[in-house]
Parts: structure tokens; C-alpha cells; sequence
């Protein structure tokens, strides 16, 4: 029988501990007997005196079988697991909401922020001394890095990496730029029936999350760049070996940590996030990641208010693209990997970043890169290019305003397949919703040129609500047909980080705020959008924007969500717009106003 631990049963001594077992006991009033009734249901587990001594470390399991991003899940458990006890720790699993792209009703991130409760209470409630934090499809990382700042206990991300490129009729493609583009050529009659059946079942031929430079590759890349993670864990591949020895890395760096209490709001910095932009900038990376890098911020009590959204614009003025991936390039996530990943770019971009940000193993970040050093070779030179000869050369990621966005709006510009639009001005072709943009863009009869200006209202944070990916407004069949590629989309709503053209996303306020200039946009109307001079206007006066305003009918989502049940009424009441993260107000650091 294993030896009991005497310190525990006398009664005479206060049990202050804020480690092991000891640590947050629930509430039955007597802590003593907390202690005991706790100890006596994990021993029902099976584990030892011996066992329960060392540090704790929890791993959340976000395995779920509607996730395909999360298929090797159990995998990296037992591997991170595995790290754990190698080095003194013990490690137990527990679960948290899983959310799938393509799984989730009516959006991801409609549940996002839920996410992010439900990781934040669990690491609070739970006896841990520090958190591994598994996730990888496109809102589960920034949900675990929200809701593991709000909790500041030492959290370790954990990514479950990228697929591998499927083939079809000797051409490499994959999720999901590639799933977009076949998607349009069908549409346009380009490629048939069968051939997009065949193409259904390559495009994301193994698990992991999408094989581009999407959203998910993009918040791996951040999460190395904060600190959080060995600068490869961003890119291996999700069924590679090398994925699992990054879990095993984890596990021992989460006992270390354990160990020195190193919290992420004691890690984390404003140089933090400025290093996090330049690479969110020079990797090309999702304009989602805009929305969910404020939403962290706005997590950080000593960061919150010192990062804006015009600091993603100011950054990249000084960042080139440097990155050859989908959608802004060739490439796909596993040549970003064997070309160096996040160790060659952030060798690459060292004159651009803070060196002295810190790392979760308590190095700074300049420490970390004089310890790894990297040398160039061709293929690498080519998939992450030089300073000097960058893939584009300042600002891939823009953020505009105007009239039409008083409170920003962002466009990738390095994703525009016909640069001349990054300069447009020309009438609107307006949709008041999915519903309406569903039933009218394929209309033989709409007006509309390859000159127009489509605008899609009612998909930002509230109309929806959630803000669905629905900003890649399909080029009306009718012109795809005559070969048009691109054209000038503008909504309030997001587009996936894998999607590719000249599309401005998170114009704020949304269209259903009421004094939104946005919301009465009309048929007709001229738009100029001047990337150069970073502008987003409607052309129509103040006066006749103020008339439009005041004479909306009121009452519709606006109103409604006043009396709405469940989580729907608490999101529509509770959640920002794009520009502070489209969080929920009460869960920033300052809580609500």
C-alpha cells in the first residue's frame, strides 16, 4: 500500500498550497475534507501517493469525430503524455468543446468565444499546474489562447498541423484555396461533373488542418511567433513523425514550466504582438487572424488598448511578403516546412523583430534564434524569400476606412488576382444578406459588370450573427462564364483565410448597427477603394447618408436580440465588432463598459 501523505490529514495545519491536488478545492466548506473527498474519487483512477505528489499537467482533448482537423488527437496525447512523465509530471486528459469549419451551424465562430469560456473555466477549476492546450482547426487555437490568458495559469499550445497536398491529373491542390478555385472553374463550366467528384476526394487527402497558408496555418505560425511553442511545431506536418516528437517536447517543456509558474500574462508583451503582426504580414497570412489576434489582445490586461487595428497597418508598411503559399502564392504548408518554417522566416525577419520578447521556456526570442541557427539553401531561398527579393513588397494585409468604415475594414492585397482593383471605384450591386445573395447572383437579368462593385450585408458579428466566410462573393455566373476571375467584393462579414481575390472583409460598424453607413449602401451607388491611400468611401454625401440612416425601419436583428434565448440571445448581446476581436465585451480584460 502506497504511503499517505500525513501533511494532508492534520488538521491543525492550514492547507494553503496552490500546486498538485491542493490547489482550487472545491467549495463543501471544510478544506481538509475537500482534500480527502478529492483524493479519494482520483485514487478510484488508480493512482499512487507517489502519482499525485508530482506536478500536475492537463491536456485537453479536443478530439472529435466531426473534426477531421483533430484526427490524430489521440495520438499527441499519448505523445505529449509520454513527455509528462519523462520528466516528472503527471499527466491527465480532459476534454473541451471541438469545432470544425465545416461542422459547425451557422459558423465557427459563432462559437468561438463559447470555446473560449469553456477552455478559461476548466483550466480555472481544475487542479493543474499547467495546461496543454490541443488544437489546430481555425478557431480553436485563438478560443485556447483567449481563454488561456483569461485563466493565466503556464498554457502550452499544442498544434495538430497541417495536412498533406493531394494530386489530381498529376497537379498537386489542396484545402482549401484549391477547393475554392475548382469550385469557381465549375462553376463557370470550366471543369465538369465528374471532374469535381474526382477533385472531391483529393483535396484533403489525410488529417490535419488545411494545407495553405489559411487560418489555421496562419494562428500556428502566430502562436510560435508569441512564444508559446518550438518555432517547428507551426509546420509539421500532421502525420509526420516529427508531429509527435513536438508533443513529447511539450509534455517536458510543460513540466518546466509547471515548475517556474510562468504565466502567459507575464510572458506576453506588446513586443509579443508587434513580432506576431510581422509575421502574420510576411507570411501572407487569413485576415482572420486580424479579428482573432485582438481578441487575445484584448484578453492581456498590460497589452489591451496598446495594440489597435491600425497597428496591423502600420507594421506591415514595413514587412514584405515573403512567403510562397496559397492563396497569396504556389506553394502548400508542407514546402513551408521542408524549407525551414518558422525557424528560416524568423532568421529571415530578425532586423524586423523584437529580440527581446519572451518565450514560454523563459529564453527570449532573440536567445531562442542564436540557439537554432539556420543557413539558407535554394529551396529554401525559394519558398521564403530574401528581404531583399520579397513576393511582394509592403503590406499584404491593409487596413482601410472611410466613410463606408469609419471603424476599419481590412483587405489582403497580396491575395488580388487583378492588381488594377487594389484602385477601384465603380457602382455597387447590393445584397442584403446570404438568403438575398443566394437567390440573385446567379441571375441572368442583375445588373452587373466586371466594373461593379459587389457588397454583401448583414454577415458581421451580429447580423448573422457569427460572421460567416461568405465575403468570397461568387463572381455571378454570367460573367465567370465570359472568363472575369476577380472583381471588388466588399462585406461585413469575414472570408476564409484560404480564399484568394480582391475582397475587403470586417467593414465596421457592421450593417445592422443602427448610424451604420454601410447599411444603407444602395444599388447603383459609386464606391472608391484606394489601397495606396488606405480609403473605403461611398460616394454619396453626409447629408443623404444621414437622411438614409434615419429613415431605417427599427427593430430586426438589432431589436431582437434583446429577447433572445440561450447562447444565441448572449452572443447577439454581448459580442464587439471586428475591430476589438468580435469577443464578448465581459470577457476582455477590462470587462464590460
Amino acid at each position: 500500500m502506497s504511503q499517505f501523505n500525513k501533511d494532508d490529514y492534520d488538521l491543525s495545519k492550514p492547507i494553503s498550497s496552490t500546486s498538485g491536488l491542493r490547489q482550487g478545492l472545491t467549495s463543501y466548506g471544510d478544506a481538509h475534507f475537500s482534500l480527502f473527498l478529492r483524493k479519494v474519487f482520483i485514487k478510484a483512477l488508480g493512482y499512487s501517493e507517489d502519482a499525485l505528489s508530482r506536478p500536475i499537467i492537463g491536456i485537453i482533448n479536443t478530439y472529435s469525430a466531426l473534426n477531421p482537423c483533430h484526427a490524430n488527437v489521440p495520438q499527441l496525447i499519448e505523445a505529449a503524455k509520454r513527455g509528462v512523465q519523462l520528466s516528472g509530471g503527471l499527466a491527465v486528459d480532459f476534454p473541451t468543446i471541438s469545432l470544425h469549419e465545416s461542422f459547425s451551424s451557422p459558423t465557427s465562430m459563432f462559437l468561438r468565444n463559447l470555446m473560449s469560456m469553456d477552455t478559461e473555466e476548466m483550466i480555472k477549476a481544475q487542479p493543474l499546474d499547467a495546461c496543454i492546450m490541443i488544437g489546430g482547426c481555425d478557431k480553436t487555437v485563438p478560443a485556447q489562447i483567449m481563454g488561456g490568458i483569461s485563466a493565466n495559469k503556464p498554457v502550452l499550445p499544442l498544434v495538430t498541423g497541417p495536412m498533406i497536398p493531394g494530386s489530381h491529373r498529376g497537379q498537386r491542390l489542396g484545402a482549401c484555396t484549391d477547393c475554392r478555385s475548382n469550385w469557381a472553374a465549375y462553376r463557370a463550366g470550366s471543369i465538369d461533373m465528374e471532374d469535381i467528384g474526382n477533385l472531391n476526394e483529393e483535396l484533403a487527402p489525410s488529417a490535419g488542418t488545411c494545407g495553405v497558408m489559411g487560418t489555421a496555418s496562419t494562428m500556428a505560425c502566430i502562436t510560435a511567433a508569441l512564444g508559446f511553442m518550438p518555432l517547428r511545431g507551426a509546420s509539421a506536418p500532421a502525420v509526420s513523425s516529427t508531429r509527435l516528437r513536438i508533443a513529447e517536447e511539450t509534455g517536458a517543456n510543460a513540466v518546466s514550466v509547471a515548475a517556474n509558474n510562468r504565466t502567459p500574462q507575464e510572458m506576453l508583451s506588446k513586443e509579443s504582438f508587434l513580432n506576431a503582426i510581422t509575421v502574420l504580414q510576411a507570411i501572407g497570412g487569413s485576415t482572420n487572424a486580424v479579428v482573432h489576434l485582438m481578441a487575445i489582445i484584448n484578453r492581456h490586461p498590460a497589452v489591451q488598448g496598446q495594440i489597435t487595428l491600425q497597428t496591423f497597418d502600420e507594421v506591415g508598411r514595413n514587412v514584405p511578403l515573403l512567403v510562397d503559399l496559397k492563396p497569396s502564392g504556389d506553394n502548400y504548408m508542407t514546402d513551408f516546412h521542408n524549407a525551414g518554417g518558422m525557424l528560416a522566416l524568423m532568421h529571415t525577419l530578425k532586423p524586423l523583430l523584437h529580440l527581446s520578447a519572451m518565450t514560454i521556456t523563459g529564453q527570449t526570442m532573440g536567445e531562442v534564434l542564436d540557439a537554432s541557427p539556420f543557413n539558407t539553401f535554394p529551396f529554401s531561398s525559394a519558398i521564403i524569400r530574401p528581404l531583399a527579393s520579397p513576393l511582394y513588397p509592403a503590406s499584404s494585409l491593409v487596413v482601410l476606412r472611410g466613410n463606408l468604415a469609419p471603424n476599419g475594414a481590412v483587405i489582403k492585397a497580396s491575395a488580388s488576382k487583378y492588381r488594377h482593383l487594389l484602385s477601384h471605384r465603380g457602382p455597387a450591386v447590393v445584397f442584403a444578406d446570404s438568403a438575398d445573395l443566394a437567390q440573385r447572383i446567379d441571375d441572368p437579368d442583375l445588373e452587373v459588370t466586371k466594373n461593379s462593385i459587389l457588397v454583401l450585408q448583414g454577415i458581421g458579428p451580429i447580423g448573422n450573427p457569427g460572421m460567416p466566410e461568405a465575403g468570397l462573393i461568387p463572381i455571378p455566373r454570367k460573367l465567370a462564364e465570359e472568363g472575369v476571375l476577380d472583381m471588388l467584393r466588399l462585406s461585413d462579414g469575414r472570408i476564409s483565410g484560404t480564399a484568394g481575390g480582391t475582397i475587403v472583409v470586417h467593414v465596421s460598424p457592421e450593417s445592422v448597427v443602427p448610424g451604420s453607413a454601410f447599411g444603407v449602401v444602395r444599388n447603383g451607388d459609386f464606391i472608391s477603394c484606394d489601397i495606396e491611400s488606405r480609403s473605403l468611401n461611398l460616394e454619396v454625401s453626409d447629408q443623404e447618408i444621414e437622411r438614409r440612416v434615419a429613415e431605417r425601419k427599427s427593430g430586426g436583428v438589432w431589436e431582437e436580440r434583446k429577447t433572445k434565448r440561450g447562447y444565441r440571445g448572449l452572443y447577439e448581446r454581448s459580442v464587439n465588432q471586428a475591430e476589438e476581436g468580435a469577443d464578448f465585451d465581459f470577457l476582455s480584460s477590462t470587462g464590460p463598459s
